[in-house]
């Protein structure tokens, strides 16, 4: 049975740093495509980063570029996502996903080209 473990959540002030961790099991890690999507309360779910299976490509949305960097660690089966500067409308449940079938090519930024999903750690910004 696959599972998405995230964690590394936690509350801090904006222009601070986090890094969140996902761990995977029960999937060939190396074989998928991994992100982190964020969903704050009556909000829709926003993409903000997503990774290819050897780690040499990567996309970041607009709001995080420059601050979020999105990384993965094959021999560990985990991927990151390194936070910095962190700004108050960061404030949300951030969740892992991942996807076999390149989620690139038909849009990375989509959440539900990616079929798996764990089930988040929260992260809340504010002074």
């Amino acid at each position: 049975q696959w599972q998405l473990a995230e964690s590394g959540g936690d509350s801090v002030q904006p222009g601070g740093s986090l890094r969140l961790s996902c761990v995977v099991s029960g999937l060939i890690f190396s074989r998928h495509y991994m992100g982190w999507f964020r969903q704050a309360p009556g909000e829709e779910r926003e993409v903000v980063a997503s990774i290819n299976p050897s780690g040499q490509v990567a996309f970041h949305n607009d709001p995080v570029r420059g601050r979020f960097t999105i990384s993965r660690d094959n021999a560990k089966n985990t991927v990151y996502l390194q936070m910095n500067n962190l700004k108050t409308e960061d404030s949300g449940m951030y969740h892992c996903m991942a996807a076999e079938t390149d989620p690139f090519a038909i849009g990375w930024a989509r959440a539900s080209n990616y079929p798996y999903w764990g089930q988040g750690t929260q992260v809340t910004v504010s002074s």
